[in-house]
């Protein structure tokens, strides 16, 4: 018999959850409602959760059970790269976050714009080094490789809160491959179409 997930309820407190769990309690991938958890949460378009409901450890936690692995999701890589800066400058002060919500367009706004929105960075001295620094521990579950290439180059570069050996790694990755065949999201790009799904699990 089928049964039908209100995912209003995942949206409503999944963020919150994870983060409070993936504080508290050693993080395991053999933990059925971690894992349900961050299924919950892959589920959600990163830029559909309010910066304050998921935390640095829980967006750790989703971002490492997600990388390089075939699991639904449903953020594209740009954005998972946005939301992590964006919420680790709100780590560092009101004003970063703002200046770096202003730098760092979503593809959406990306897309309105003929140039690619090429970013005016004439404040990112003020945050380099603070926002580098709590967005360190996020960076190695961000795959870059799915990034395009223009925006790489005109909007996160320019940023300098990305490794330099990493962004040029990148650069060496693309140019080997020419042209890249990844998605431009982790695991299997899921849409969300309708407040309900289907649970075929029982």
């Amino acid at each position: 018999m089928k049964t039908v997930k209100n995912t209003n309820f995942a949206k409503n407190y999944s963020p919150e959850l994870l983060s409070k769990i993936s504080e508290k309690i050693p993080l395991s991938e053999d933990n059925i409602f971690l894992n349900l958890l961050v299924e919950a949460v892959a589920a959600i378009p990163l830029n559909n959760i309010e910066f304050g409901r998921l935390s640095i450890a829980g967006l750790k936690y989703l971002l490492s059970c997600t990388n390089e692995k075939k699991k639904p999701f449903a953020t594209p890589e740009y954005e998972v790269f946005r939301y992590s800066a964006i919420l680790a400058a709100k780590q560092v002060s009101n004003d970063a976050h703002k200046i770096l919500i202003e730098q760092l367009p979503t593809l959406e706004q990306i897309e309105k714009v003929v140039n690619s929105a090429k970013v005016e960075n004439d404040d990112k001295l003020i945050i380099d080094q603070k926002v580098a620094k709590e967005l360190e521990p996020l960076v190695k579950y961000i795959d870059f490789m799915r990034i395009d290439g223009q925006i790489l180059a005109d909007i996160i570069e320019p940023l300098e809160i990305i490794p330099a050996t990493v962004i040029l790694d990148i650069y060496r990755q693309k140019a080997r491959l020419n042209k890249s065949e990844l998605n431009d999201t982790r695991g299997i790009p899921i849409q969300i179409y309708s407040k309900y799904v289907w649970d075929e699990s029982e």
